[in-house]
């Protein structure tokens, strides 16, 4: 009688992992584990077996869409995924930002959640292209928010074109923090949208070090066009979860790797 339940069960599994997968466009095994309340090596399994079917495509930490290799995920699906994470490396990149400082941030859900921390940061200039930490960073005693022109990219909500970069030419800042779709080590910093990625790579240029925010589902992969090449990222941040052979090769490389803890990991 088991054994007749037990499929029926790993079905029902299995259509509600695609459902969630089909719902944002991609998932960490972490949050369908959570989200189907089984464990993320039943979930492995799971996705295993679909990949073989063709209904998934695995990828480093996580799963998507067949095909949705350079797919960019809606800003809304992105700011549900891995937000604990996102916090912690929001928290440790917070750190590195001095009093004094001029500093430019890319968009993208981590890089809006820097901008949270920053709320309590006094004496610092941001300038940015995204629409989300411009409207975070507003009214902050002692922040003062630069914004780029430009034309708004809206899955990212972003400004974008040739009046963003123009505005960022010339300028001279002491960090860039900046997030994506992939960090490999071949590749260093990627995203699908090419528009995105030359506003990105001014961003980096004009600082004096690249920051790069990544959690553990953008670790190991790659994504259509390249912003940061992985000799010119500074420091790294991503969480607990990422793949160590990744992280361990982007430090041979230079890149200073922090780890940050999400808040439930702490004391285990």
């Amino acid at each position: 009688m088991a054994e007749e339940i037990r499929p029926a069960f790993a079905a029902e599994r299995r259509e509600r992992i695609l459902e969630l997968v089909r719902a944002s466009g991609s998932m960490s095994l972490r949050d369908l584990a959570t989200k189907v309340r089984a464990s993320e090596v039943t979930v492995r399994r799971d996705v295993r077996a679909m990949e073989a079917e063709g209904l998934l495509d695995r990828r480093r930490g996580g799963v998507a869409l067949p095909g949705r290799i350079g797919h960019e995920q809606s800003y809304t699906g992105k700011s549900g995924q891995c937000a604990a994470e996102k916090a912690a490396i929001a928290t440790a990149a917070a750190r590195l930002v001095r009093p004094g400082d001029a500093i430019t941030i890319g968009p993208g859900s981590t890089a809006e959640a820097l901008a949270r921390v920053l709320r309590g940061h006094g004496d610092l200039t941001v300038v940015t292209n995204s629409l989300r930490v411009a409207d975070v960073l507003a009214g902050t005693a002692g922040v003062e928010v630069v914004m780029t022109g430009g034309t708004v990219h809206a899955p990212m909500r972003a400004l974008v074109g040739a009046p963003a970069e123009a505005a960022l030419a010339g300028l001279r800042v002491n960090r860039a923090f900046l997030s994506g779709n992939g960090v490999s080590a071949d590749r260093g910093l990627s995203t699908p949208n090419p528009g995105v990625a030359s506003v990105d790579r001014a961003l980096s240029a004009c600082a004096e070090e690249t920051i790069v925010l990544a959690d553990h589902t953008k670790i190991g992969a790659d994504t259509m066009v390249p912003t940061v090449a992985p000799e010119d990222i500074a420091h790294l941040i991503t969480d607990s979860n990422a793949d160590p052979e990744v992280l361990l090769t982007l430090e041979e490389m230079g890149a200073l790797v922090h780890v940050a803890v999400v808040a439930d990991e702490r004391g285990h």
